[in-house]
């Protein structure tokens, strides 16, 4: 077991970026849903595939432009609809009803996260063994939740998701890397939320890394969290130095391959 918590100062973002990325709607079978492909028509060989889990907003442009972002570093990314087919709120309290109702049927959503994992596996771009999942606000709740199910992935990244639960991951249960980043004035997930995880991650015997990042707030990866913000006076804010170190840290957790060591 590996354990890492990280009080993160600045550092330099670098990548590998792409063109020519191929963007192609698919339908989950069973009606649970849709979703968006995103593959890197450069790619020669397979390589690691990324599950996309959206905000509370729904599957919106900034969800899309994530696993846009993801296909250009070269991996194979899905983005998924887990409201089901299109429900996006542009107000609050559209999404908190949104984001109710699909949490009042975990059964549904476990099964649309299963059928876009099976997708995945069956992409002849994604190498067995490296698929991974990542999930913003709403999004990082629910692949932390995989996670601690003992749902069979490399790793799972939550951004600025909430980080309790009501059913503790016992040891062993989890077999999934985890990456978690949060800020520190994110009254959505507070000190406590924090502490919490922290235990129940070192007791499960978890391989987990926690960035946390003084002084920021809720939604750190959103551009458009500003906005948010004024609009309807919510305690969020983008903190461009944050989101460069969050994401390179999720660049790094996938290119890491423990079984090559």
């Amino acid at each position: 077991m590996k354990r890492l918590l990280l009080m993160v100062s600045l550092f330099m973002m670098s990548q590998t970026v792409f063109s020519d990325i191929i963007e192609t709607r698919v339908t989950l079978p069973d009606d649970l849903g849709t979703g968006i492909m995103y593959l890197n028509d450069k790619q020669k060989k397979p390589g690691p595939g990324v599950i996309v889990i959206h905000e509370w907003w729904g599957l919106n442009d900034y969800a899309r432009d994530r696993a846009r972002m993801l296909a250009r570093a070269g991996y194979t990314a899905l983005a998924v609809d887990m409201y089901g087919t299109g429900k996006v709120a542009t107000h609050p309290k559209d999404a908190e009803a949104f984001m109710k109702s699909a949490m009042a049927e975990p059964e549904k959503m476990n099964a649309r996260f299963e059928a876009a994992r099976k997708m995945m596996l069956k992409q002849q771009q994604v190498e067995a063994g490296r698929l991974f999942a990542i999930g913003y606000c709403f999004g990082g709740g629910v692949v932390l939740n995989q996670a601690r199910m003992g749902t069979d992935l490399a790793g799972v990244a939550s951004f600025h998701g909430t980080l309790g639960t009501d059913t503790p991951a016992q040891p062993g249960d989890i077999k999934a890397r985890i990456l978690a980043a949060t800020g520190q004035a994110d009254p959505m997930v507070p000190a406590e939320q924090v502490t919490g995880f922290v235990k129940e991650m070192t007791e499960a015997g978890a391989d987990f890394q926690l960035l946390s990042f003084p002084g920021v707030k809720h939604s750190f990866t959103n551009p458009k969290a500003d906005a948010v913000a004024e609009r309807f006076d919510m305690p969020v804010g983008y903190d461009a130095h944050a989101d460069q170190v969050s994401w390179q840290a999720l660049v790094d957790f996938i290119e890491h391959q423990p079984h090559a060591e």
